[in-house]
């Protein structure tokens, strides 16, 4: 009989260096070089927990956990500098066999710059031995720009580059390659308590093009009291050469609900 084991803990102990022995993933996955956390000049931490339907390499229904905080100090010039982080977990076992778990970790710094536009760097980590990645690790840097705000609807779009080390969970050699980084986001303010967005990113190996992966994501969240909301998001994520004997194609279903604080 499956059985959900608790991920929250361990996600916000996680995020503080220490390790258990449940895994972890970035429900948003995201190409999105910048975790999706709104900064501001105070501290801000939110702690989500919810269940998520995952198809593809792996069938499941899976406890889901995340933790992240932000905060934003005087930068370039005085103008604002985000510092963010998320990490965030997916876990299942059945009659005690763990048959799906992730870790995701992302820290990010974002530069505000003049006309809209922005500049970041980034680190981001993987694991997930149900998907043969031992550890995947991301650095990257860029540039973005919000081409589109009349204070209903949002439109933000993000370029650069990125350095990437995928280490297999099988035989499969270690790969290394420098990469191009696409993000586009589009948020609907619905209201003052509901918001519909979607982001897709892409990133494409620079030696190779056919070697390419896209992920595409549609939520909608919505606050039920001061400090809490709960967020339904899909999820699609396309990796044209994935690692050997593994599928092209991963997706997720989410409902979470969220503290802040």
């Amino acid at each position: 009989m499956k059985s959900l084991l608790t991920g929250l803990t361990t996600a916000t102990l996680l995020s503080s260096g220490l390790y258990a022995d449940i895994k972890v993933e970035d429900v948003k996955g995201k190409y999105d070089p910048v975790p999706d956390v709104k900064a501001s000049k105070e501290l801000k931490q939110n702690i989500n927990l919810g269940f998520a339907n995952t198809t593809g390499n792996t069938e499941t229904l899976n406890l889901n956990a995340k933790y992240d905080f932000s905060y934003m100090i005087p930068g370039y010039e005085g103008r604002d500098l985000s510092w963010v982080f998320d990490t965030s977990v997916y876990l299942t076992q059945n009659d005690g066999e763990t048959d799906n778990e992730e870790y995701t970790a992302k820290l990010a710094l974002e530069q505000t710059l003049s006309n809209d536009w922005l500049a970041y760097v980034s680190v981001r980590w993987l694991r997930n031995t149900f998907r043969n990645f031992d550890s995947k690790t991301f650095v990257g840097a860029g540039v973005g720009k919000e081409l589109y705000n009349d204070g209903q609807h949002r439109f933000e779009v993000k370029l650069g580059a990125a350095y990437n080390l995928e280490q297999y969970s099988n035989d499969q050699p270690d790969h290394d390659f420098a990469s191009l980084t696409e993000y586009m986001e589009y948020n609907n303010q619905l209201n003052k308590t509901s918001l519909l967005y979607v982001k897709v990113g892409a990133s494409e190996n620079f030696d190779d093009f056919e070697d390419y992966e896209v992920l595409g994501v549609i939520g909608f969240t919505f606050a039920v009291a001061e400090r809490l909301s709960v967020t339904l998001e899909g999820e699609v994520r396309y990796d044209n050469i994935p690692p050997e004997g593994f599928d092209t194609t991963d997706t997720k279903s989410i409902v979470r609900l969220g503290y802040s604080f």
